[in-house]
């Protein structure tokens, strides 16, 4: 394959949008993954169910003509009906969240300068506390943005085969120290052959968050381990388990929203955001996470990728 169409295949592939481009005659020459997950019968060298290019069944096709090398071919779009009101929805609830979010650090920020202008107070004590605060807003911010290049497409997780051990040993020396101030013992369980298509940098960011939280919660005299495990159907999980507080099982589908905290993690300084962004990250490499435990018995976060072509 040349330079030139494995780009324009990678491209295609990692849409964000449900996107397949087709001959003259219907085949699918390409398509999104987004598209193959959403829409029954897409697949490459097939032609596609005509009810997604007539409009029937709830499917609105938006279709591109082109031409090149002598050949037409047709770029096709695919929504269905509700997708723009429900994004809007999604988009007006996620700015009303991030606003809530934004409040609470910004009134204790504002609390401390107020308090720094008063006789007798400690100001270095105050400017360093107001310090953290300004850093907690700016990681906020930093997540909520990634968060919304992930969704718009702008980053892209998939491309070539990284080695794992690597990523999550650099990953976990990084928070050695921080771990050890929360009384967390970190450890790690990968053999060093195991490859995954995504891009080094998104690996970073699960592996990173999944400690993180772990260091977060999980509570003094805790042991966290990040895990690279076969699955039955060839597949590979990377899997973050600790043997701390746990939460309640109630709760651990909940546990990837945004914004969302257990009750014992509410007054944390954490955005929130984590465990959302691994959720983004794992699905738009075509894989699936999914939380198991209880309170008293740890939290386990399985992030199975898919293997192969």
């Amino acid at each position: 394959m040349d330079p030139e169409t494995a780009r324009a295949r990678a491209i295609v592939e990692e849409s964000r949008e449900a996107v397949v481009v087709l001959d003259d005659r219907d085949r699918v020459l390409l398509a999104s993954r987004r598209a193959r997950q959403a829409f029954e019968g897409i697949r490459e060298g097939e032609r596609i169910p005509p009810a997604l290019l007539s409009g029937d069944a709830g499917v609105i096709p938006l279709v591109v003509p082109y031409e090149v090398d002598g050949l037409r071919e047709r770029l096709v779009y695919l929504s269905r009906e509700g997708d723009l009101a429900a994004y809007e929805e999604l988009r007006s609830g996620f700015t009303a969240a991030v606003s809530h979010e934004l409040r609470t650090p910004l009134a204790r920020l504002l609390t401390l300068l107020e308090t720094a202008t008063l006789p007798g107070e400690d100001v270095s004590d105050l400017i360093a506390r107001a310090t953290s605060e300004v850093g907690q807003i700016t990681e906020l911010i930093d997540e909520v943005l990634f968060l919304s290049e992930l969704e718009s497409g702008a980053r892209v997780v998939s491309l070539g085969a990284t080695p794992i051990r690597p990523v999550l040993e650099e990953t976990l020396d990084g928070l050695e120290e921080r771990a050890a101030r929360a009384g967390v013992a970190l450890g790690l369980d990968c053999d060093e052959t195991q490859k995954l298509a995504i891009r080094p940098r998104m690996l970073r960011v699960v592996a990173h968050n999944l400690a993180e939280n772990a260091i977060r919660y999980a509570g003094p005299g805790a042991t966290f381990t990040l895990a690279v495990e076969r699955v039955p159907d060839g597949a590979l999980a990377v899997v973050g388990r600790d043997d701390g507080v746990g939460v309640e099982e109630a709760e651990l589908a909940r546990l990837f929203e945004r914004f969302y905290r257990a009750d014992r993690a509410r007054a944390s300084r954490g955005t929130g955001l984590g465990l959302a962004i691994v959720k983004h990250v794992v699905t738009q490499a075509g894989g699936t996470v999914m939380a198991r435990g209880g309170r008293g018995r740890g939290l386990e976060i399985a992030c199975r990728f898919p293997v192969g072509p």
